[in-house]
């Protein structure tokens, strides 16, 4: 047999290769120990607020977005929110969700208005117009106890 391995082909599969070799982001789900990887990404400084039954990691964008990571007392991250000048990187924030959102958003056929998700497992709005988008998301299970969505601006 003949084996060629095209180039691009070995590029694709290097390219896999290493990202799978990185360790998950903190998105929407996910485990916090990784926050501080979200900031490289999105060239962000954290800052970090606490409260008794949650903390909330807060990155200042270099594009002027605000985005908010909210963790829970297992060092889960159970909410997103983003506001800014530009749409921050969702498939980032969302994580596995991100393909539910995707989904949502080409079924919508000219609907006009915030996009909205409301299923078991993740609720999402998200909406605005150029220059001043906003939006949040989060697992309704994994909200900690005592904790109200409202919480997550």
């Amino acid at each position: 047999m003949n084996w060629k391995i095209r180039p691009r082909s070995f590029a694709l599969g290097m390219a896999l290769a290493a990202c799978s070799a990185f360790p998950a982001l903190a998105a929407l789900g996910g485990d916090a120990a990784s926050i501080q990887q979200d900031a490289v990404h999105f060239k962000a400084a954290v800052r970090t607020t606490q409260t008794q039954a949650y903390a909330v990691h807060e990155m200042q964008t270099s594009g002027g977005a605000t985005v908010r990571e909210y963790v829970s007392p297992a060092g889960k991250v159970f909410g997103v929110a983003w506001e800014g000048p530009f749409l921050p990187d969702l498939q980032q924030l969302l994580g596995t969700s991100y393909e539910r959102f995707t989904t949502a958003a080409k079924n919508r056929h000219g609907v006009r208005g915030p996009l909205a998700i409301n299923e078991s497992g993740l609720v999402l709005v998200s909406g605005g117009h150029m220059r001043a988008y906003r939006g949040k998301a989060y697992i309704p299970e994994m909200l900690p106890e005592g904790v109200h969505a409202d919480a997550i601006q």
